[in-house]
């Protein structure tokens, strides 16, 4: 079998479970943070920093792996533009991506602690939420923007 070609497939599921993860963790977190009841939210986040754990965190590993790998095979410098820039993006969202993985972990405590007091959820569980829906938003477009640039490979000049 092609190792390019087997590169390429693997740098594409690693990018496409970067998306699916994030897309599906966020749509839970948001169902379980509008539902309101704490002991749902400490268990739905679980399985989100769970599932960030096992499958994020193997494909923010692989795709830095995969894609030099690829450009290497391919011949393209990684100072190329669109590669380049595909860097600094995922550098970014790593940068928002890492905050976001410790407050999932503080909503769970935190809803876990409301849950078993019979307590409503604390003031802190909701400056949080905001915080972690703030540094999702970026981090998200970001995943979206290096999937558009590895399909279009613009010309982008870094000068």
């Amino acid at each position: 079998m092609d190792p390019d070609l087997i590169l390429r497939w693997l740098h594409v599921i690693g990018a496409c479970v970067l998306l699916g993860t994030g897309a599906g963790i966020a749509f839970f977190m948001l169902t379980a943070h509008r539902r309101g009841d704490a002991r749902f939210i400490a268990q739905t986040a679980g399985t989100v920093v769970l599932a960030d754990l096992v499958f994020t965190t193997t494909a923010v590993i692989a795709q830095p792996v995969t894609g030099s790998l690829l450009a290497w095979r391919l011949g393209w410098p990684l100072t190329e533009g669109w590669l380049l820039t595909s860097l600094a993006l995922y550098a970014i969202t790593g940068l928002f991506w890492l905050p976001v993985v410790w407050i999932q972990i503080q909503m769970r405590g935190l809803a876990q602690a409301a849950a078993e007091t019979a307590e409503p959820l604390p003031h802190s569980y909701y400056r949080l939420f905001r915080i972690w829906f703030a540094c999702g938003v970026p981090a998200f477009a970001a995943v979206l923007a290096i999937v558009w640039l590895m399909i279009a490979r613009p010309t982008i000049a870094w000068s």
